[in-house]
Formats: structure tokens, sequence, C-alpha cells
């Protein structure tokens, strides 16, 4: 019969600042940053390149190894929406993992005797963790901020002050969350400082 044209719905294609949003929070994912750090920190600790690699390997599966395949799990099983985490309320059991995880993978580097900053790394990441777990239980504070502050500190403390040349990085990071909808101005900020006062008060004095 006749009638009118078939209405679709509209679609809204994602702008140049949403898709650049959505690439620097991905590349920028605690997983990705925290993986390179310790790669980067295991080399630069280990008396053999080759010596660094295996320490680094074997902290980044206990620290974002198993907490990671427990996330993505959980996505496609339907218990947690997004790999990211976006719902506070989501958050506690994955980050209780990788609580548990980084504890198991830090006793087993120090019983294997792994370089000090190694283990200070570590030690750090279960730190925030802690805080982690404590403050999203009823507040959603950005983890992409804390730990790419704690990441921008751990570098500068591992190579020196010329490495703070990076640290527009951070508020790229931090824009990239505000801008995606996933965080508010004082969530990132209070991810930004307490990322950085862990990495200081505690990779600082024991690496």
């Amino acid at each position: 019969m006749g009638g009118g044209p078939e209405l679709r719905p509209v679609t809204t294609r994602p702008g140049p600042g949403q898709r650049l949003a959505r690439l620097v929070t991905e590349v920028t994912a605690p997983a990705v940053l925290v993986s390179l750090l310790i790669l980067t920190v295991s080399w630069r600790s280990a008396s053999r390149p080759g010596q660094g690699l295996v320490w680094g390997l074997l902290a980044t599966f206990f620290v974002t190894g198993i907490p990671f395949a427990y996330i993505v799990g959980g996505v496609r099983r339907g218990r947690l929406t997004d790999h990211h985490i976006g719902r506070r309320e989501q958050r506690r059991a994955p980050l209780l993992v990788g609580l548990g995880s980084v504890a198991g993978g830090l006793a087993l580097l120090a019983v294997l005797d792994a370089p000090r900053p190694v283990l200070a790394l570590a030690l750090a990441g279960l730190v925030g963790l802690v805080v982690a777990v404590s403050v999203s239980h009823w507040w959603k504070m950005s983890i992409h901020s804390a730990v790419a502050a704690g990441a921008l500190v751990i570098l500068t403390l591992t190579f020196g002050t010329r490495v703070v040349v990076a640290a527009p990085l951070l508020a790229l990071v931090g824009w990239s969350r505000v801008r995606l909808g996933d965080h508010t101005v004082p969530q990132v900020l209070a991810g930004g400082v307490l990322g950085a006062l862990i990495a200081a008060a505690v990779f600082g004095p024991l690496r």
C-alpha cells in the first residue's frame, strides 16, 4: 500500500575529538602502561638485557597479565560492560583479583631475588591497588590518570629529570577520560595526584 517513505534511525558518527579521545584512552590503558613500565624498569635494573627481559615478563604476567585476562573473561561472559570497567560497581572484583595476583607475584619475585627496582615497582602497584579498591567502593577515581602519573614519576626517578618533558601527556590522558564521559575533572585530578604520591612514596625510597 502507499504510505510515506520509510524512516530510518539517524546514526551519529563520532567526531575527530571523540576518536582521538578513544585512541588516547586505549593506548594509555593501565595494562598497557604498566606492562611497558615493568619491562623498561626491568631492563634498566638488570646486569644483562636478557636477564632484564625475563624479570620483566615474569612481573608483567602477575601484575597485568592475570588481572587483564580476568577482565577480558568478565567482558565475554557479560559480567563486565567493557575492558575499562566503566561502571564503578563492577570494579571491586577485578581490582581484588589484581590485588591477589600482584601480591603473589611480588612474593615470588622476592623469593627469586629479583632486582630491587622490580620489587619496588611491584610493591608500588600493590599499594596502588589497595588504594583503588578502597576509593572505588564509593567514588570512581580515574585509574588511567593514576597509572599515567605514577609511571611518569617512576620513569623520572629511574632515568632522571629529562623525562619530565612528557608531563603534558598527563593532561592528554585526563582530557580523553573526561571527553569520553568516563570521568569528571575531579576524578581525573584525584587519580593523578594519588598515583604520583604512591609512586614517589613507595618506589622512590625502595628502588
